[in-house]
This record gives C-alpha cells, structure tokens and sequence, in this order.
C-alpha cells in the first residue's frame, strides 16, 4: 500500500484511494500519527480517532466493494473549533464552554461532507469565538506559521489552526469560518488557498455564529480545484457545477483605494509580478479607485463596526457574568465594543450597507473579477503582538482592512498564493467576485491558479 504522504491535495489523494493504491485506513491512521507526532501541539484542540475510524473503515469497504461515494470518499477533514460535532461540546476556541451540553447531531455542513465520503479528523485551533484576524490564543495556544524559518509567527486568524494545518501537511483540508477576512487571512499567511463562499451560500445550522450579517463558510486546502470539490459536496452535489473559465479577455479590476495602503514592498512586489503574468495571459486588467471603500471606514468610525455590534448581541450574557474574567481580555474588548452602537446606528449601518451594496454593483459588473493583495503584508511574529495590546490592536486592524472590506460588501473570495515576502513568508493574492457569483468566481480561480502562483 502506498503511504498518504504529507501535503498532498485532495486529488492526489482520491486517485490513490479510488485506485485502491492507498487505503482510507491506513491514511487515516497516518493523519493522526502526524498530528500526534508534529512538532506543534496547539494546531488540533482535539483529535476524533473513534470517529475517525469508523468512518475510515465505512470507506475502505466502499471502495473495496467498488461502491465508491466518489472524488472525496476517504479524504480527511479538519473542523474549525465552530462547527458541531455529535457528542461533544462546541468550544469555540474558548475555555467557557467547555462544560456546555454536546452537541446532539453534526452541524449540516459537516453532515454533507460525511455523505461525501470525508473522514472527520478532529478540531482545529481558532482565535476564541472567532473574534480576531490574528490567530492568538491565550487557553490552548497559538499555532506557528511553518513557513517561519526567522521567529515564531502569526497564523492568521481565526482559522488559525485550519491554515497552519493545511500548510505543514496535516490534512488536505480543513473548514474554517470568514466574518472580516478568517479564511483568507490564514490561507494568505500560510501559503495554501482559501475560499470564502458568497453568505449563505451554505447552512451555518450548528455553527457557533459571531456575526449572523458577516458569517461566511469555506475551506482552506492545497488547491483551487480541491475547493471546487468542496464546494459540491457542502451543497450536496454529486459532481461540481463549476466551469473552468478562461483568464483570456477575462476583465479584471484592481481597487486603488484602500488596499495597497501601508503595504509592505515587497508585498507589493510579488502582486505586481502576479498581475505581469495574469495579463501576459491575455486578462484585461484595469486599476480603478473606489471611493464607496473609504466610506465604509468611515461609517465605521462614525457607528462602530457591525461585526462588533452582533458579536455584542451574542456575547452579552457572557459579558455580565464570571465567565467574562476566563475569556481572552482582547476579545472582551472587542465584544464590549458593540455595546456603543445602539439599536438607532445598528439600523444605520444596515440600510447604508444595502445601499453601498447596490452601488457597487453599478461600478462593477457580475462577469468581472476584483483583484488585489489579500494582505498589505507578511505574517509578523507572534511576541511582539502577545505583549502589547496596543500593538495587537494596531496589527489586528490593519491585517483585517482588506479582507472586511469584502464580507461588508458580501463577496465571494479565493486567495491564492503569489510568492514570498520579508523573511520568505507567503503573499497571498485576492479574487473577489459580486455576492453569489461563486461558480464564475471558482471557474477563473482554477483557470488563473498556476498563472498566480508563477
């Protein structure tokens, strides 16, 4: 039999599996073998192994007996710290709701994942209730980015652990959650892809919400096409409806304003480089400012951020009990935040979010793609940000800015990995399409992947 390997996608991965050549079994007593043995113990809160392997078994009976549930039958899965899983308590990332009843079946999405075949392999590591774009966490540790060859640095938050476990070979994939830029932020530092679906584009039944407005769902993994994969199964589709697109003739756009602010050259660099490539390619590439972006930030220093608002809405119990003093103190902070808007400014921040909606949609077309750096800079080290709170809430901020501006707006997302930055860390690159143009936006991100990534 052959070894699962780390670091192989989700398609290699299959045709091993369908081909007989690598059993589900085996692959995923490997899977755990790696993750009990990999040098970074914080990356998984907790393992499912029992689970693990019966549904591993399941799988290799399937496919022995030439029932096969198809492309992703036995490939393993990692689940952020969000996402219900039957018979234990959702965490959250947090310490508070370790003594929380258990969940009494899987959240749907992780429900349609097993019905594809997938193998669940545990919970990966997240900011505390998901309120963060940095990955630290105070009660079960911060994963480290495995590219860091210098210092310890950021994961990305606040699927931290999804990214990390993606980047170092752990699984081929891990599910995380997006509400200012979760899934993309750790895909971008840790050097792997990460799609963040148009909102409600699947059930977040059983997911632990932070912001009902802003949630979004989606996975980080090796490729492009394995998220398209992905993508069918979380909808419950047998085969994908997506289309490879073509980048010739492909209009794409560059927001000037906003994105390129404070952004670390060599950042810049490597997107440049990548927009050399999509337009020898034969894109149609135009740079256009966006004055609409700028007045998000100010409504937002006006009202508040919205995510602050509902996080508020969900939190508040929490707040006003014991349970506040065992919580992270930065995402006490940050939820109390959203005791300033009132329910006047809330109403504010929504009605002017539909009408900013609407006008984006008079400037840019639903065939065209946005394109811009996913972050203005490189994973920084964790020490620093550990120490001072200033400091986090400075680089909190300013590795949120690009990517919020997308779930404000409800675009669908695929971050793609473009090259190295300061100290050889990752730069990811960010295709963004109008709110549910998914199909349109996966077809050019397959079609585009190897061009970005040169």
């Amino acid at each position: 039999m052959t070894s699962g390997n780390p670091g192989k996608s989700i398609a290699q991965l299959s045709v091993l599996i369908q081909s007989e050549a690598l059993d589900p079994v085996a692959l995923a007593e490997e899977t755990l073998d790696g993750i009990r043995s990999y040098k970074d113990q914080s990356v998984f809160i907790s393992l499912t192994p029992e689970r693990a392997m019966s549904e591993a078994r399941a799988s290799s009976a399937r496919v022995r007996t030439g029932r096969s549930l198809g492309m992703l039958d036995g490939i393993p899965v990692g689940w952020k710290d969000l996402f219900d899983l039957e018979g234990l308590p959702n965490t959250a990332g947090s310490v508070v709701l370790r003594d929380a009843p258990a969940a009494t079946k899987d959240a749907t999405v992780v429900t349609a994942l097993k019905q594809a075949g997938m193998i669940t392999i545990g919970r990966t590591n997240m900011n505390e209730f998901a309120f963060s774009g940095l990955g630290i966490n105070p009660h079960y540790g911060t994963p480290e980015n495995p590219h860091s060859t210098d210092v310890p640095r950021l994961p990305g938050g606040s699927s931290s652990g999804a990214g990390v476990s993606v980047a170092a070979g752990l699984v081929p994939v891990a599910m995380g959650t997006d509400t200012g830029g979760s899934i993309r932020i750790p895909a971008a530092f840790n050097g792997v892809v990460g799609y963040k679906a148009t909102r409600g584009r699947y059930s977040m039944e059983g997911v632990f919400p932070l912001a009902k407005s802003l949630d979004a769902l989606g996975p980080l993994c090796r490729t492009v096409q394995d998220a398209v994969w992905i993508d069918a199964a979380m909808l419950g589709l047998a085969v994908p409806s997506v289309r490879r697109e073509t980048v010739e003739g492909l209009s794409m756009v560059v927001p000037e304003t906003v994105f390129f602010d404070e952004i670390e050259p060599e950042v810049a660099a490597a997107f440049e480089a990548a927009l050399v490539r999509l337009d020898a390619a034969g894109a149609k590439i135009r740079r256009q400012p966006f004055p609409l972006f700028a007045r998000l930030f100010d409504l937002m220093a006006k009202l508040g951020p919205l995510v602050s608002a509902e996080a508020f809405a969900v939190h508040r119990d929490r707040l006003n009990s014991p349970d506040a003093e065992r919580m992270d103190r930065r995402v006490v902070m940050r939820s109390r935040l959203g005791e300033k808007t009132s329910m006047a400014d809330y109403v504010a921040i929504l009605n002017a979010r539909e009408a900013m909606i609407a006008e984006l949609a008079t400037i840019v077309a639903p065939d065209e793609v946005l394109v811009s750096p996913t972050l203005p800079h490189v994973a920084p080290p964790i020490a620093p940000l550990v120490e001072s709170d200033d400091l986090f809430v400075e680089m909190n901020g300013k590795t949120l800015r690009n990517t919020l501006i997308g779930n404000f707006f409800d675009w669908c997302g695929v971050s793609i990995p473009c090259g190295t930055g300061a100290a050889g860390m990752p730069v990811g690159l960010l295709l963004s399409g109008l709110p549910n143009t998914d199909e349109h936006l996966l077809g050019v991100a397959v079609a585009a992947e190897e061009i970005v990534r040169g």
